[in-house]
């Protein structure tokens, strides 16, 4: 009986101390950078102020600081520090672009959720306005930033003019850093936590006006919220429309009929430890009915979410998947880029895809084959590129010999068999008349000919390549698997995916160097962002309603030399 006290004693202390090593962990988990892994994302406050219409809108769950710490916490040791000034740059130069300085105006009191949306009005004739919309971590560090900022602003010499608008007040005038030319802008403090900040008057009482009717805004939005549901989780919210694919996004436009009003794409951008992962819905909005404010969204939520998707994926919709699965078991060693086209000549038949598709399967050098083989092919076609040249993998019946015979002769090639070690290959040359240095005919009657391409059977597979040295390389490195690039496809979860992509860093690079907001986000840092860039892989639902896609950009150590 004299024990049970102290039984007792030691029963508190040990609940004590597990409360206290919970509430510990919880408060450094809460804490920590990668917290941004797994950020739930949500319909975001400041949607309420952004147009239904604006064409691209931007929502960032975290503040200032928060991304340059997980980069610092997961970059390799070597390339920490350089890792962590690419962030700072970024960050510094987008809110520079704002004609805002992040450590001397926004630092001390920025608090998570920032959103950037843009879109055209009439006080920004040289290009699009756009509006900023930044969240306080108390009611008075918004209102130490807006009298510091035009404070400063007003010393500089610019004109300010003091408002009422709906019952806020509004400041506008010309504003810039050190050293830039003064833009307009105009600042207004809701709720005492919200700051709007918009490239003009004109803009900023846009926002606020759209924020006193849901069915103007873009929180109004119901398959905006349907879209964050099926999404699930992200640092990044990605909003844009029909205007923005082109000129901001660098995508094709998407042919939605006479009566559509036009794409509406979400994206959720999460990072994966040294990977960002961009994960969007496409889905096309028909027209508003006559009288409507703004056109009706079809409802998402009677379609399944990604991660039933997932599940349903794994398992074969026809036949097509074993033969998938035998031409990556026979692939050699590792290439430079492998993509799986479940049904090319349906993909085709997608005008919207034609960039990604050309890049695919008219490789530089590539001739005439590769693009007939996507044209001719029924089933799966495997395409892998190397740096002797592309491989391409189909069904030994799909396409059929005869069904390329007119097309290759009509390019002037010529077929024979040819037997290299024991295989038995078709190969296909083109003869030339070979040229001498100068240009100019080397004379004679002799003609050369030169090896287009060829074909090998191998079991149900058949197996096309751009060379004899492709064929040597391949007859020598059979059953490889594909290596990295079939582990960056597994990695997608997205088995049953129409096309699927994996690139290497050079791949990835040629891929993402042209590209508009890849080059939109390097000028932003002022310098490159490919130098810590390992790979890309890609995965696209053209069919599904909505179409779905995804995109996995590995980042780790820069090479050497």
């Amino acid at each position: 009986m004299k024990g049970r006290p102290f039984l007792a004693v030691l029963l508190v202390v040990a609940l004590l101390t597990l409360g206290l090593g919970w509430g510990g962990w919880w408060l450094v988990w809460r804490r920590s950078p990668l917290q941004l892994q797994r950020q739930i994302l949500t319909v975001p406050r400041a949607a309420r102020f952004v147009p239904r219409q604006a064409p691209l809108s931007l929502f960032v769950f975290s503040d200032g600081e928060q991304p340059v710490n997980y980069a610092r916490a997961v970059a390799p040791l070597r390339q920490r520090d350089a890792a962590t000034r690419a962030v700072e740059r970024l960050r510094d130069g987008a809110f520079a672009a704002a004609g805002l300085d992040y450590h001397d105006e926004l630092a001390p009191w920025l608090a998570p959720e920032v959103a950037l949306a843009l879109f055209d009005t009439p006080d920004t004739p040289a290009g699009s306005g756009w509006l900023l919309i930044l969240h306080s971590k108390d009611s008075e560090g918004a209102r130490r930033f807006l009298q510091r900022f035009w404070q400063s602003r007003s010393l500089a010499g610019s004109g300010l003019q003091v408002s009422q608008y709906r019952g806020m007040g509004l400041i506008s005038g010309r504003g810039a850093l050190v050293g830039r030319d003064p833009v307009p802008l105009a600042t207004a403090l809701v709720e005492d936590d919200l700051v709007l900040l918009a490239s003009g008057r004109t803009t900023l009482e846009r926002a606020l006006d759209v924020s006193q009717i849901d069915e103007l805004n873009q929180a109004g939005l119901a398959a905006l919220g349907e879209g964050v549901d099926r999404l699930g989780e992200g640092m990044a919210l990605l909003v844009a429309r029909s205007g923005a694919l082109g000129p901001w996004l660098g995508l094709p436009s998407l042919d939605v009929g006479e009566r559509g009003s036009g794409p509406l794409l979400i994206g959720a951008l999460q990072p994966r430890g040294q990977e960002l992962v961009l994960e969007g819905l496409l889905q096309r909005l028909p027209a508003a009915p006559a009288g409507a404010p703004s056109p009706a969204e079809p409802p998402l939520a009677d379609q399944p979410s990604p991660a039933d998707q997932r599940s349903s994926a794994d398992q074969p919709a026809d036949g097509s998947t074993a033969l998938t699965s035998a031409l990556i078991e026979g692939l050699g060693a590792d290439s430079l880029s492998l993509a799986l086209l479940r049904n090319p000549a349906a993909l085709l038949a997608q005008p919207w895809l034609t960039p990604l598709l050309d890049t695919i399967t008219q490789p530089p050098g590539g001739g005439p084959l590769p693009p007939l083989l996507a044209a001719k092919a029924s089933g799966p076609l495997l395409v892998s590129m190397d740096s002797d040249g592309w491989l391409i993998g189909t069904s030994r019946t799909s396409p059929p010999l005869e069904s390329l015979e007119a097309p290759l002769a009509a390019q002037g090639l010529i077929d024979a068999p040819l037997d290299i070690d024991g295989d038995n290959a078709t190969v296909w040359t083109r003869l030339q008349v070979p040229v001498a240095a100068s240009g100019r005919s080397a004379g004679g009657d002799e003609l050369r000919a030169s090896v287009v391409g060829w074909r090998q059977e191998r079991e149900e597979l058949a197996w096309w390549g751009s060379g004899l040295e492709r064929l040597q390389h391949t007859n020598a490195h059979r059953g490889g698997g594909g290596g990295e690039r079939q582990r960056q496809l597994a990695s997608l979860g997205m088995p049953q995916a129409p096309l699927r992509w994996a690139m290497g860093r050079e791949a990835a690079i040629a891929l993402l160097g042209p590209w508009r907001p890849w080059t939109l986000l390097s000028s932003l840092a002022g310098d490159s962002l490919s130098r810590g860039v390992q790979g890309l892989a890609v995965a696209v639902e053209p069919d599904a309603t909505p179409v779905r896609w995804i995109a996995q950009l590995q980042f780790g150590a820069e090479p050497h030399g």
